[in-house]
């Protein structure tokens, strides 16, 4: 039998690799016309001064980028959105992770549970955001409260707790990431849940014959197996958080102001309010570049653990 020469062997390989690269075409060609040229289209418009009207772009080189970095009231709104992901990352993850601990015993009525608890992701963030702005409503008819909640404060004695909540600077920006949190945490309880089952329950049952509780078994066994899982629903928070826009918008409307701006919404008033496109684009390309950071950062971090 004779052996294949080199230049078959080479062109067997070449074949079987234009084979699996077929595989994945489809999903390139997709991402590349969805993501990698628009991505490269905005950092084109970036670089030039456009009203989004005329045909007509004025180049400006660097300067809508130079002008960024002193915009106080975008870097506010980068701020308010981190803001928005530390209380996501806490709360809302927090949250969860614990209701995944809970519904991932044998407890009774489990799976209604489960079913419940991803009731809010589900829901369109422009209702939810309706809803909410109606429970924190301010405003008084007839000598009561509108809103459930200071409705509830004022009837049950508490005249102090009731507030204008989405109008305090103090208070309006922390009222929108706990409706946020509330509104995503059904995502990260599935997602923590599905890594719970995936625990060999003998590793359980070995440390409760050697004695471990409850914190020492979450510590030493669920934690450490969870950690992948852990990581990627870390990542999907800060970006889905840092994102934020629909829900904002809805609960505090088109006059959104320093303390409740974002990102996405100030990249909005920059198209819409001052028609200043390329201005508009190089906040996206920035923001871009953040995100992407952020991923990579976490992706570093990943894989150090997996390797751990």
């Amino acid at each position: 039998m004779s052996t294949p020469s080199a230049k078959q062997v080479s062109f067997n390989k070449l074949k079987n690799n234009a084979q699996n690269f077929s595989f994945i075409l489809p999903a390139v060609l997709i991402f590349a016309t969805f993501y990698i040229y628009p991505f490269y289209d905005i950092f084109k418009l970036s670089m030039h001064s456009w009203n989004g009207i005329n045909l007509h772009k004025t180049p400006v080189g660097l300067d809508n980028f130079f002008e960024l970095m002193t915009d106080g009231i975008w870097w506010k709104s980068v701020w308010n959105a981190t803001y928005i992901t530390l209380i996501a990352l806490t709360f809302q993850n927090l949250l969860a992770f614990g209701l995944a601990l809970a519904c991932d015993r044998e407890i009774r009525m489990k799976n209604f549970y489960r079913v419940v608890f991803f009731i809010p992701p589900v829901l369109s963030e422009v209702v939810v955001g309706l809803v909410w702005k109606w429970i924190l409503n301010p405003s008084v008819q007839d000598g009561q409260h509108i809103g459930l909640l200071n409705y509830f404060f004022d009837k049950i004695g508490l005249h102090h707790l009731v507030h204008n909540w989405l109008s305090d600077p103090n208070t309006a920006l922390t009222c929108i990431a706990v409706v946020h949190s509330w509104k995503g945490f059904g995502w990260g309880f599935i997602m923590l849940l599905a890594g719970l089952q995936t625990i060999d329950r003998q590793l359980y049952e070995a440390a409760k014959v050697d004695g471990a509780g409850f914190w020492k078994t979450l510590t030493n066994v669920t934690i450490p197996m969870m950690m992948p899982v852990i990581l990627v629903v870390i990542i999907l928070t800060v970006l889905g958080s840092m994102q934020a826009f629909v829900l904002v918008l809805s609960m505090v409307g088109q006059g959104l102001v320093y303390h409740t701006e974002v990102p996405v919404t100030r990249i909005l008033s920059a198209m819409t309010g001052t028609n200043r496109f390329g201005y508009a684009c190089s906040m996206g390309v920035v923001f871009g570049a953040l995100l992407i950071m952020v991923s990579l950062a976490f992706k570093f971090v990943s894989d150090k653990v997996k390797q751990a």
